[in-house]
């Protein structure tokens, strides 16, 4: 069956149009990627930022030592 699915597949001449040249469309994924590593690197010190939220001091210790800086 598998067989038969690609001598199918292989000997059908027609394909699916596309909405523009594969080159096109690889530059656009290539840019989607691009946008979103740029999001995550601008994200990459977050925890840093914050940290006398989670930092083990006498003060957090006082109120359970939970560290969740309420």
């Amino acid at each position: 069956m598998l067989t038969t699915l690609a001598t199918l597949i292989i000997a059908s001449e027609e394909r699916a149009p596309l909405i523009a040249p594969p080159e096109i469309i690889a530059l656009a994924a290539a840019a989607v990627f691009l946008m979103l590593g740029l999001v995550t690197f601008a994200y990459r010190d977050v925890a840093n930022r914050h940290s006398h939220k989670t930092s083990k001091s006498a003060g957090h210790d006082a109120h359970g030592g939970h560290g969740a800086g309420h």
